[in-house]
Parts: C-alpha cells; sequence; structure tokens
C-alpha cells in the first residue's frame, strides 16, 4: 500500500517540506506557506486533513461539496475533507497550514481492523474549522518527524498514523463507531516472539504491520497491547534496544561511533548521539571513556 505520488493539487507553490521521499506508506504530509489566493479542487480520491499554522489569524472562503464556510481561522483550526468530494477555498493573508492526505486503502484497513466496520458503513463528516487537540498533537508530532526527514523510522510514523485515523473516525463520522478494546495485553509467547523480532533486527526500518502480523493482530490494536504488556509503546522499546545494543559495542569493541550509530539503526551519528544521550544521560563518546 502506497500513498499516491501526486502531490497537493490545489498549489502552484511547491511545499517547504513533504513526506514524497521518504517512503511513507499510511500517509502524505506536506507542510505550506502560500500567499493570498486561493483555488477550486476536483474531488481528491484520498481523505484530506488540513491543520492551521497560522500565527495570525486570517480569513478563509471555503467550500467542500454542496457546504460553504466562512471563517477567521487560528492556529490549530483543522478542516477535513473526505474523499470523493469536491472542494475549493480563498484565503485572505498569507497562510501557513499541514496538508496530510490519507491513503484509501489505509483508512479501509483501520475501519475494518479496529472498528470490525466495511468502509462504506463509516461516513466522513466535513468538517470546517474545528479545534480537536488529540488530532492536532499527532499531527504536531508527524510535522516534528517530517521535519526531521523521517529519522525515528517506520514503526513510529505508522503508530502515529494509526492514532490519527481511529481518532478521527471517532470524533468525525456520522456513525460513531465502537472501537474494540482488549482486555489484558500480549500473550508471553507472542511477546517473546514480537521482542525477539525487534532484537534481531536493530539495524532494520521496522514496520508496525511486520510486528503487528507477527503478534497475529491488527495494526491499531497492536501498540495498545504491547504498551500494556510492557510499559512502553514499540517504538520506545525499539528505540531502548537500541540504546542497549549501543552500549555493548561501545564498551566490547573498537567499531568507530558511526559504525555503531548504523549496526543499531540509526540513520547518522548526530540522530545516534541524541537519543544516546537522551536515554543515558551521556553522550556515546563520554559513556565509551566512562
Amino acid at each position: 500500500m502506497a500513498v499516491s505520488q501526486s502531490s497537493n493539487a490545489q498549489n502552484s507553490e511547491s511545499p517547504i517540506f513533504s513526506s514524497l521521499n521518504l517512503d511513507w506508506e499510511t500517509i502524505l504530509l506536506e507542510e505550506y506557506r502560500q500567499p493570498s489566493g486561493g483555488t477550486t479542487l476536483a474531488a481528491e480520491a484520498d481523505l484530506v486533513i488540513v491543520l492551521s499554522l497560522s500565527t495570525q489569524p486570517h480569513r478563509i472562503y471555503q467550500q467542500i461539496g454542496d457546504r460553504h464556510h466562512i471563517g477567521l481561522y487560528h492556529q490549530g483550526d483543522l478542516c477535513i475533507t473526505p474523499s470523493g468530494i469536491p472542494s475549493g477555498y480563498q484565503a485572505e493573508g498569507d497562510d501557513h497550514y499541514l496538508y496530510a492526505q490519507i491513503p484509501s486503502r489505509f483508512l479501509q484497513q483501520v475501519v475494518e481492523e479496529a472498528l470490525e466496520l466495511n468502509l462504506d458503513r463509516v461516513e466522513v463528516v466535513p468538517t470546517f474549522q474545528s479545534r480537536n487537540p488529540q488530532l492536532e498533537q499527532l499531527l504536531r508530532l508527524l510535522q516534528a518527524e517530517l521535519h526531521q526527514d523521517g529519522r525515528m523510522g517506520r514503526l513510529y510514523v505508522e503508530s502515529l498514523t494509526n492514532a490519527l485515523v481511529v481518532n478521527l473516525l471517532r470524533d468525525y463520522s456520522t456513525t460513531q463507531p465502537h472501537i474494540t478494546q482488549y482486555d489484558g495485553g500480549l500473550g508471553d509467547r507472542k511477546l517473546l516472539q514480537v521482542t525477539h523480532y525487534i532484537n534481531e533486527a536493530l539495524d532494520q526500518d521496522i514496520k508496525l504491520a511486520d510486528l503487528a502480523q507477527l503478534a497475529g493482530v491488527s495494526q491499531s490494536h497492536f501498540s495498545r497491547l504491547f504498551k500494556r504488556s510492557m510499559g512502553l509503546s514499540p517504538h520506545q522499546y525499539l528505540l531502548q534496544q537500541r540504546v542497549e545494543r549501543a552500549k555493548q559495542l561501545l564498551k566490547n569493541t573498537n567499531q568507530s561511533l558511526v559504525e555503531i550509530a548504523l549496526a543499531c539503526g540509526f540513520d547518522s551519528h548526530s540522530h545516534f548521539t541524541r537519543q544516546f544521550r537522551h536515554i543515558t544521560g551521556l553522550t556515546p563518546k563520554a559513556y565509551r571513556a566512562h
């Protein structure tokens, strides 16, 4: 499942940040700064969420399908356009926003796995100028990862986008879906399989789908069950284990810091140093000399 490789069609301006080249399969994320203006759009194949980032309020005229809205948008305001609906906008003043496009196949997967419904039974409501702290926080975390060129890896991004879609469906669909909950966490056998897999693949870009398949549960449920079992999210556990492996290599080998960083799944020396210091309180160099 891949995100459409067509960028946001509404913009003549190029994005200042884009995930197009980051190989993110569950979301296309782009950040724009636009001068005054606007356009009319054909119906998008995928659901679109736009988060206002403008520090100064500005008026926007909008249309989604047959619905119209005029509002003074502030930082943190959301607009949601379901798939298959034409839309348009006209902004007065400079506009700064985050554009998130959710592939229909991924949306369908979350609906079937987390909500145990068919996608045609869940209708997302066109939404103007909404406030939703949970969705905003998730989008901000994804924005921060976009600015870092995806350094935290696929597992982190896929966990965030799963949570983003589940929260969106819960708050912005006509059918208020029941999100299936499971008591307890992963069983001991499954937990051992998953943690063994993680520790054997620390140098790889581990995918949430692979861990969920190994545990025999959906991606949407896996993160919650894993955290209930381990007290850490899958991504936090992965990072912890990468640092533990790095500690062993620092003490027991003469490998360079760059070699150790790559062997433990960090994409650069600087990323390795930052995460290692965050967890241990020491730089890798200082830990080796300690």
